[in-house]
């Protein structure tokens, strides 16, 4: 079984890069509009603090977790957008003191929690390491949108790795979503790492048909829909593989809308 220390100090990490991004803004730059439609900063950080306390809510209080997923199931369409709009009307000190402290929280009941056990979300239920992967998932994709924002470029690190197995192993579920079949057969996926010495990061047998093959930024920013595939320098080998890259995703829910392409409707 693997050890989830690993993954919970990365998302310790992620949160902590992200807060040194956000902790000295201005009133003005905590308004300024994100690539998602009708999201400011302030709304990122906002839906990160309320995933952060939903994801608590399964770690520690699995009844009032089912309470929140009822009214998820009754208001599929605004759920998202209404727990990021109560937490964007807040006080920035208090935002960021939220956010804050829903971190520290959610990093002790993650360290607590049974290797073994496994959790309820929205999805399939996880295993702690799994939850942090995707907190950490979460966290760097909002990250993406608030330092686009702000125009600030980031660097990014072998952290990218998490994001890079929840996108290669939620395949199946960006077809199933799209109300696709899954391809039966394993894709090859063989990606750059941040680090220019390291070992390619690959999955799937080495003789497969169906590859993909570039960055391990591009791709993360490809399974979080940050970036269109048309601006990123990935590249499919295999009808299947190809129409992997136009509907991919690492997260939980519906289809995503994706991002346009750099340029479109200038």
């Amino acid at each position: 079984m693997a050890d989830p220390t690993p993954v919970i100090d990365d998302l310790c990490a992620e949160g902590e890069e992200l807060d040194l991004i956000v902790a000295e803004l201005s009133a003005e730059q905590w308004s300024l509009k994100t690539p998602a439609p009708g999201w400011t900063v302030a709304h990122q950080i906002a839906h990160l603090a309320w995933t952060d306390h939903s994801s608590l809510l399964a770690l520690t209080d699995q009844d009032a977790f089912a309470r929140e997923v009822e009214k998820a199931l009754a208001a599929p369409g605004n759920f998202v957008d209404n727990g990021a709009e109560q937490g964007a009307g807040k006080p920035a000190a208090h935002l960021l003191a939220d956010w804050r402290g829903g971190r520290k929280a959610l990093e002790d009941a993650l360290r607590a929690a049974p290797a073994d056990a496994r959790f309820p979300w929205y999805g399939p239920p996880m295993s702690a390491a799994s939850m942090a992967s995707a907190r950490l998932m979460e966290t760097w994709a909002h990250g993406q949108d608030v330092a686009d924002a702000l125009g600030v470029v980031r660097t990014p690190t072998d952290r990218l790795r998490h994001i890079v197995r929840l996108g290669v192993r939620t395949r199946d579920f960006s077809f199933g979503v799209h109300g696709l079949p899954a391809p039966f057969e394993e894709f090859r996926i063989e990606l750059t790492p941040p680090s220019s010495d390291g070992e390619p990061w690959t999955y799937g047998p080495e003789d497969a048909a169906e590859r993909v093959t570039g960055p391990a930024l591009d791709f993360c920013l490809l399974v979080t829909q940050r970036a269109h595939r048309a601006d990123l320098a990935l590249r499919a080998e295999g009808s299947d593989a190809d129409r992997w890259l136009d509907i991919a995703q690492a997260f939980a829910g519906p289809p995503g809308t994706g991002r346009t392409p750099k340029g479109a409707g200038e």
